[in-house]
């Protein structure tokens, strides 16, 4: 069987969901090939998988991260990201033709979809924004409008004209990305909620402790642990912040922060109590063996703190509206804390880790809500879905 996995560029979050499902086909027999572009073809490139890099398509960023919807709209302009996107479709119908995919999954990319339909390859959807939604700002109100409902009678229906659309997120009602799955009723039918697609699930890991003690971390110290996310620009000003505003914690704290550069050096930097690594491949025993997390608002990096059971503070990227959601969610589930970049500072911070680890209602909530989400396993759910599909079993899968 060839599986060709075409997922979005922007970050790590698309590709590192489809590694793990990647890697299992692998392991049964499957010849697979990447397609994608920036962050993610540099992630990829890492992991060894065999990939092309298509045309990317992006969105501009401000100095602090945040999200320019103006340059965003202005620049490239409509015309040149309409060529971008042909472009992109021309460049995956040359893969498929070349490697001759039984199945093409997608993750939150529109061009592989289109260029499978056009080949007749059966095609798979992953995604946990059915809907893009533009911020709210006044002046774009009747622009957010006409785009909202242009996403969800044009691209919302490229989302569900394949075998399956697969939400790697929760069932109600601990659904994260709410906000931006709503998802028009006569398109439900091809919808499943699969759960996160974990590559290591806390049963497959050691105890807090004999972790702790592999790693090295003190076992009466509470463990903060930062892994930062997204696009490079969009997390170089937070990441700046938050490693100032850690190294000057109180040594009642251990901290590890992973910049998040797949190619980066594992060795670390030790800066007093904070311990900063430019990646870190083994970050499921991190996680486990933290106490709190500290991150942006990606809907992998919460799921995955969910399963783990872990607490969170949330500092979502500005005018970000997918993260906003995320946290927002996260927040009303009684798992997380919402800090906006703006109010992050040393005090807030620091109180707002005291208040999470002090109280112990947090630790109860994400415990139970770890019990539901772990009946889930959204990668062997994939994988049977993706192999069923690319053998012609499936015509029509109810959520």
């Amino acid at each position: 069987m060839r599986v060709q996995f075409s997922p979005c560029g922007v970050g790590l979050g698309h590709v590192g969901r489809c590694l793990p499902i990647a890697r299992k086909l692998e392991e049964a027999g499957a010849q697979v090939l990447f397609s994608t572009y920036k962050d993610g073809l540099r992630y990829v490139q890492q992991e060894e998988f065999p990939v092309v890099e298509v045309p990317p398509i992006g969105f501009v960023v401000k100095p602090d991260g945040t999200i320019d919807f103006r340059q965003t709209t202005v620049n490239p302009g409509p015309f040149f990201a309409s060529f971008t996107f042909l472009k992109q479709v021309d460049a995956e119908i040359k893969i498929m033709k070349a490697f001759k995919p039984d199945i093409v999954i997608s993750d939150s990319r529109v061009s592989p979809l289109v260029a499978a339909k056009l080949l007749g390859i059966p095609e798979i959807c992953i995604l946990n924004q059915f809907q893009v939604i533009i911020p709210r700002h006044r002046r774009f109100l009747r622009l957010a409008r006409l785009v909202d409902a242009f996403t969800l009678t044009v691209i919302g229906k490229i989302w569900t004209t394949g075998t399956q659309t697969l939400i790697p997120d929760f069932p109600p009602p601990y659904t994260l990305s709410t906000g931006n799955l709503r998802i028009p009723k006569a398109y439900r039918k091809r919808v499943k909620f699969i759960g996160p697609v974990l590559s290591v699930r806390p049963d497959d890991l050691p105890s807090q402790k004999q972790i702790r003690k592999k790693l090295g971390l003190a076992g009466d110290k509470p463990l903060i642990f930062a892994p930062i996310s997204g696009p490079v620009k969009e997390r170089a000003y937070f990441t700046g912040i938050l490693r100032q505003i850690l190294r000057e914690f109180p040594e009642d704290y251990q901290i590890v922060m992973s910049l998040g550069y797949p190619n980066a050096s594992i060795k670390p930097v030790q800066d007093g109590n904070l311990t900063v690594y430019g990646w870190i491949p083994n970050r499921f025993e991190y996680l486990k063996a933290c106490d709190l997390v500290i991150a942006r608002a990606g809907h992998g990096t919460v799921a995955q703190c969910i399963c783990y059971g872990k607490p969170l503070i949330l500092v979502p990227t500005p005018s970000h509206t997918e993260q906003l959601n995320n946290a927002k969610n996260a927040v009303e589930l009684g798992i997380a804390k919402m800090i906006e970049q703006e109010n992050l500072n040393k005090q807030m911070l620091l109180e707002t880790v005291r208040k999470i680890l002090e109280n112990s209602q947090f630790q109860e909530r994400t415990k139970q809500i770890q019990e539901d989400a772990l009946k889930l396993n959204g990668l062997e759910t994939a994988i049977q879905l993706i192999m069923e599909a690319a053998e012609g079993g499936i015509t029509n899968v109810s959520s």
